[in-house]
């Protein structure tokens, strides 16, 4: 197994056991165990309705599981509310982009860094001089590759740099744990190809969960994938394991990674 380079030892950062999620008669999630370890990259495929998103609401505290164990650094989480969990380490961006279009890039990640540090946002009281805070956001800055649109308003981004901005929200936070609900959906071959790059980059020294449809991606940044479908793991792998697994390749990906 290929652990980012930070991974010391397998150490499960994240660890679901026997997770079922029903909504009325519908069962969504069906018995997941699942397990990201420390510094890895962990990719989550299937098909669509498969229980991808509703898998990461469970993890990330939107919503409470019908049954089973979350344990972030082996303290159970499932039921916790959102905030709790992201003061325990572990952060999220959405599907959607979440991010305040009429606030400037520094000010949106501002606003991320200083929850962490328990500090409100008013718009009526200057946060300049809070000068850890501003720092800790001008070098969040650089590292998102942002600091040319240090001012221009979150909405006026492109797409991708939007994508960025997010990520970086999540950043801010200073998580062990990063879930990513498919980050590179509506991008082109070029700012896929770069949000890759910003990806790989960001995520070292954490452990990331990625949900991405963009199978070159899945497979180019995951040390281990995980196959979920009709709410069930069916094959968890290295990238050659899972391209090779003939049940795989029958229930989700056919012919088009079979090279």
């Amino acid at each position: 197994m290929n652990i980012s380079e930070t991974s010391t030892v397998d150490t499960p950062v994240l660890l679901l056991q026997d997770v079922h999620k029903s909504f009325g008669d519908s069962h969504i999630i069906r018995g997941v165990n699942l397990e990201l370890l420390q510094g890895e990259r962990h990719a989550i495929i299937g098909p669509n309705g498969a229980g991808k998103s509703t898998l990461f609401h469970l993890i990330s505290g939107q919503f409470r599981p019908s049954s089973g164990q979350i344990l972030l650094q082996g303290e159970p989480i499932q039921g916790l509310d959102a905030r709790v969990i992201n003061r325990m380490g572990l952060a999220r961006s959405f599907q959607i982009t979440n991010i305040f279009p009429g606030l400037s890039v520094f000010e949106n990640l501002r606003f991320g860094v200083m929850r962490r540090f328990n500090m409100q946002y008013t718009f009526w009281r200057r946060v300049s001089g809070a000068h850890k805070v501003t720092q800790e956001t001008e070098e969040l800055l650089e590292r998102l590759r942002l600091t040319r649109s240090r001012d221009t308003l979150g909405g006026e981004l492109s797409y991708s740099e939007q994508r960025s901005l997010e990520i970086g929200m999540s950043l801010a936070s200073d998580p062990q744990v990063l879930l990513l609900d498919e980050p590179m959906a509506g991008m082109s071959r070029e700012e896929t190809e770069y949000t890759v790059g910003l990806i790989r980059e960001l995520s070292q020294g954490r452990s990331l969960m990625i949900v991405e449809h963009d199978m070159d991606v899945v497979f180019s940044l995951s040390d281990r994938i995980s196959v979920l479908v009709y709410g069930e793991v069916i094959a968890t792998g290295t990238p050659d394991e899972i391209r090779n697994n003939a049940k795989v390749q029958e229930a989700y990906l056919g012919t088009e990674v079979k090279a």
